[in-house]
């Protein structure tokens, strides 16, 4: 296996891109202007973004690579592994990153709502394509960006610094509601084929031997990671991917209550409840009457 780089601090992932520090915990790095490099499977110990600027495979996910076309954002949270392999040949990087460090936002409006972004956990090739107006302004909050970190510092340069990459983000969280709705051809289906596969769950053995269904598990049968699945059912239906799981347990529920021969104990092991007290605080919360109330009410 390929030994793992790691860079755990901002002036690290500088110095390897022949980038002047001007600040420790953030920067703003112009990829084209490194020297060439091998594939590497790399560790980030901070928030990293790269915009890819022109057609390139140089980044891997699985056993395949991903060719990003010009103006595609990816985001790595820290610890994230980005799984590039060595493969002995060298290539010229081009873009831009914006790598910042989690100390630079805490006390910060950005660090106590960093967890809104949750881009940041998605899967590579879950990536964000750009328009060209949508790369000017990415490109735009950079500069604004870059154009801070050359100043001297003074009282306001950090209230400055995180206020843009926060207004960055927020551009970003945008972008990405938009290709949720105009990249149909990627996501069709994903909601028909969450709703079949949660009938198939409840229709087999699994919630005995399994469990309820998680919001994992469904992301990962439809190869999906949990956060980018999470908000896309969410921009699908207005409901999150947890509240449609529950939604369709209640509405099987429900059918299978008016079956006299079943207790409500046995209803509740079937879907996946390992206790029946679980089940009818549920039910009662989403229905308003408890398992019981319901069946005698109809």
């Amino acid at each position: 296996m390929d030994k793992i780089v790691r860079f755990d601090t901002i002036s690290q992932y500088n110095a390897f891109n022949h980038h002047e520090t001007l600040h420790p915990l953030v920067s703003v790095i112009d990829l084209s202007k490194a020297a060439p490099r091998q594939h590497a499977r790399t560790n980030f110990g901070f928030y990293t973004v790269f915009l890819k600027d022109e057609k390139c495979g140089d980044l891997r996910y699985g056993r395949n690579y991903y060719d990003y076309q010009e103006g595609t954002l990816v985001f790595l949270g820290p610890g994230q592994l980005l799984g590039i392999e060595n493969n002995g040949e060298y290539y010229q990087p081009q873009g831009y990153a914006l790598v910042f460090h989690p100390d630079l936002i805490h006390g910060t409006s950005l660090g106590r709502h960093m967890d809104d972004y949750s881009f940041f956990s998605y899967e590579v090739y879950e990536a964000l394509h750009l328009s060209e107006r949508e790369r000017q302004v990415v490109l735009d909050c950079f500069s604004k960006i870059a154009f801070e970190l050359e100043q001297a510092v003074d009282k306001h340069s950090k209230t400055l610094i995180v206020t843009n990459i926060e207004l960055f983000l927020n551009y970003c969280s945008r972008f990405y509601d938009r290709q949720f709705i105009t990249r149909d051809g990627a996501h069709k289906g994903i909601l028909e084929k969450f709703e079949k596969l949660l009938t198939g769950y409840f229709q087999s053995d699994n919630p005995q031997t399994l469990g309820l269904p998680s919001v994992g598990y469904c992301a990962g049968q439809l190869n999906l990671s949990a956060n980018y699945f999470g908000d896309l059912i969410k921009k699908e239906t207005g409901k999150s991917a947890q509240e449609y799981i529950q939604s369709k347990l209640i509405d099987i529920a429900k059918e299978r209550i008016f079956d006299p021969a079943k207790s409500v104990s046995e209803i509740a092991y079937e879907l996946g409840f390992k206790y029946p007290q679980h089940f009818t605080r549920l039910f009662k919360q989403r229905v308003g009457f408890t398992p019981n109330e319901y069946r005698m009410r109809n």
